[in-house]
């Protein structure tokens, strides 16, 4: 959560998943159990980004980029192996009628179009994974679509547990060691 002066600027919500099991086509619905985050699995390896959220009027103040960098935090903290969000292409539907939702996600890798989401979360270090369809299936803007990104946490140790799967007390003692 971002709060300035006591106001709320913006907030991010995250659940650890095992994403062997998600790695498919899903939905926000599917993999978040309908917002309710009983999909949260203390055995898994990965962070999932549901939902961020900025208050349009403080967009611009690098918010959002307080928000990603806490995500990237915490995973370093629990010792997750990556963090994957699947983001809303809210400039589509302007081209929706022209080119196909893979070429308009290509064209912002290739720097030819700009989208306020994928555009940010590439800046971010996020790569993109693919499109998932029907994702969102009532966001019109992004006709339902969402990018499939990827954040590897060059901190993982393979060696330690997750800070979720036992000794999240020692986890912190050697992150601070």
């Amino acid at each position: 959560m971002a709060v300035r002066d006591g106001q709320l600027l913006g907030c991010a919500s995250s659940l650890v998943i095992l994403w062997d099991e998600w790695a498919d086509e899903h939905t926000w619905k599917q993999i978040t159990a309908s917002g309710t985050f009983q999909t949260h699995n203390p055995k898994g390896f990965t962070l999932y980004g549901a939902e961020v959220f900025v208050d349009p009027a403080t967009r611009g103040q690098r918010v959002g980029h307080l928000l990603y960098e806490g995500r990237r935090q915490l995973c370093r903290q629990l010792n997750l192996r990556r963090i994957i969000a699947c983001g809303r292409l809210p400039g589509y539907h302007a081209l929706a009628h022209e080119i196909s939702v893979e070429l308009y996600a290509k064209k912002i890798l290739w720097g030819d179009l700009q989208d306020p989401v994928l555009s940010f979360q590439l800046r971010e270090g996020f790569r993109y994974c693919g499109i998932m369809s029907d994702y969102l299936p009532d966001d019109l803007e992004s006709c339902g679509h969402a990018s499939l990104i990827a954040w590897i946490n060059p901190h993982y140790d393979p060696t330690r547990r997750t800070a979720l799967q036992g000794g999240y007390a020692s986890t912190l003692e050697q992150d601070n060691a």
